[in-house]
């Protein structure tokens, strides 16, 4: 849904983002670069008595770092918005000890795009004075001005059915969207455009942001294992083996995946397992966030994936998309989840696994391929099997036009029910 008055796509957590300005003393919008988030700010502090200030501007960041605590109470009247708060993490610091004297809502917004509890220097993590309202690229749903809810849907499917009719986008469609880019900036650019930004921006993120955020020694290595992730996009992420192959000491490995992983270029997948206290030893998989940088870093275009029907980067880039819908929508969506992946001790394996509050479950299977046959929902009958009446959905998403029931509690569903259900 386009803003009449800006020309501006109107971002699905928007409302979030209001009730918590409403709820808590500190609202922080979380992100990669380039995602929005300056822009979200401004709407959000539009017709307030607000003052907003970029600590990117020079003047402004020395400021905070040479009187952090006059910097925080310089507008005790209003509201005081600061866009990228990590360039002056002593701030955070400064921001709890205002919070402490007056904890009305709304005090203050701030916009990172470096975790907060990673940044480097970060005396406080503001931990029970804010709410965070976490912002990515664009949804498919934000592009075609709706607010899609997948997971409330997938629960509803036993009750409610199968939607009516069928979906129009063709496999090449699904790759297209699978290799283009979120990032609001590149709507419109052209192909020539996207790809030096896109360059640029991981040049920078990489070189500078990763250092000043993290302080991580050797951000050289970081590429080649950013490159490593792209190529086997939403692939397990065995430490000893990435390790030989970037040559990094394998030790070092955690620290590096922790630096793409704070300033929201990469996401981890963990493992699922029915016993809670053993989810945290299970290989998670790992993909950049958006695949439209996993498609520029592994130079691949869609007429080679396209002849490629069962190519390891088709299907991971295919399926890093699809986990990141689901992603994006867990801000906005009526159903709490948390998203995760399942594999067995003899590789029987459900790409993503959906859990709610009541341990209840929709297993996802993402398929690159416009068929579907019996054999793809072998690890959805397995988990059902193994989870009972706690199995509430196993879909197989694909990229053809049908919706089919394939059995007990198992459907096929083209990719597009994830944004027009």
């Amino acid at each position: 849904m386009r803003s009449v008055s800006e020309g501006l796509i109107r971002r699905n957590v928007t409302d979030l983002a209001e009730e918590t300005l409403a709820d808590a003393p500190v609202t922080v919008i979380s992100g990669a670069r380039q995602v929005g988030k300056s822009t979200l700010m401004q709407q959000l502090v539009a017709g307030r008595d607000a003052r907003v200030i970029n600590l990117d501007i020079a003047l402004d960041r020395t400021a905070a770092e040479r009187d952090p605590d006059g910097f925080a109470t310089q507008y005790p009247q209003g509201l005081l918005a600061i866009d990228e708060i990590q360039r002056a993490p002593a701030l955070l610091l400064s921001l709890k000890a205002a919070v402490d004297q007056d904890r009305r809502p709304g005090r203050f917004v701030v916009t990172g795009s470096a975790d907060l509890l990673s940044i480097r220097g970060a005396q406080e993590s503001l931990a029970g004075r804010s709410q965070t309202v976490p912002l990515d690229g664009l949804s498919r749903g934000e592009l075609a001005g709706t607010v899609e809810d997948f997971a409330t849907f997938a629960w509803a499917l036993s009750t409610v059915g199968l939607p009516s009719g069928s979906y129009g986008h063709t496999r090449r469609d699904y790759l297209e969207i699978a290799t283009s880019t979120a990032f609001p900036e590149l709507r419109d650019a052209s192909a020539r455009s996207r790809n030096c930004w896109l360059t640029n921006y991981v040049d920078r993120v990489l070189s500078k942001d990763t250092t000043d955020s993290t302080g991580i020694a050797h951000p050289d290595r970081l590429p080649p294992l950013l490159d490593l992730i792209a190529a086997r996009n939403a692939g397990e992420f065995v430490a000893a083996r990435v390790a030989r192959e970037v040559d990094i000491p394998e030790r070092s490995i955690p620290a590096y995946l922790r630096a793409l992983r704070s300033i929201y270029l990469i996401r981890v997948i963990p493992g699922w397992s029915s016993n809670l206290a053993s989810r945290a030893v299970r290989a998670p998989k790992v993909s950049l966030c958006d695949t439209g940088l996993a498609a520029h870093r592994t130079g691949v275009e869609v007429d080679g994936l396209e002849r490629d029907v069962s190519s390891t980067l088709t299907g991971g880039l295919v399926e890093g998309f699809v986990v990141g819908e689901l992603w994006k929508q867990r801000a906005w969506s009526k159903k709490s989840y948390t998203i995760s992946h399942y594999r067995d001790n003899h590789s029987r394996e459900v790409d993503i696994v959906l859990e709610d509050r009541r341990r209840e479950l929709v297993g996802v299977e993402v398929k690159s391929a416009a068929t579907v046959t019996a054999s793809d929902f072998r690890g959805l009958e397995l988990l059902r099997d193994k989870t009972a009446e706690r199995f509430i959905a196993g879909i197989v998403l694909h990229t053809g036009t049908r919706s089919v029931p394939f059995g007990d509690r198992l459907w096929a569903l083209p990719i597009a029910t994830l944004w027009d259900q």
